[in-house]
């Protein structure tokens, strides 16, 4: 079973990045894809989450306006478009798999490698 993040990079702010993350291993019809994000000297934070069948796309209040999350299960993938970069969105994103509907982090069953963003001038 393997979560692989990728498409991190460094962006000026107002810029925009797709991240992926690449799902294995294993049949995810019945998991909850979220996104994490662990900024420098933060704890790690919920950011998104959607169904692997597509229901019910959730972005936290303080990035829905700016990170939509979606899926592609043909490419047994989820992305997150963030767009409209600040740099406090600075971070280590992660995706992960879960079986419900959580934000905590340790109901989390299967974590990828995370991807770095940085967001500066």
């Amino acid at each position: 079973v393997q979560l692989q993040a990728s498409g991190g990079g460094s962006v000026q702010p107002g810029g925009s990045l797709r991240l992926s993350c690449a799902a294995s291993g294993r049949t995810w019809d019945n998991y909850v894809m979220n996104w994490f994000r662990q900024a420098p000297g933060k704890d790690r934070e919920f950011v998104a989450a959607i169904q692997w069948s597509g229901e019910g796309p959730y972005s936290v209040n303080s990035v829905k306006e700016r990170f939509t999350i979606s899926r592609d299960t043909a490419k047994q993938s989820t992305y997150l478009q963030v767009d409209n970069l600040k740099p406090e969105d600075t971070a280590v994103y992660y995706c992960a798999a879960s079986i419900v509907w959580t934000r905590n982090s340790n109901s989390m069953k299967h974590w990828g490698k995370g991807t770095l963003v940085t967001v500066s001038s």
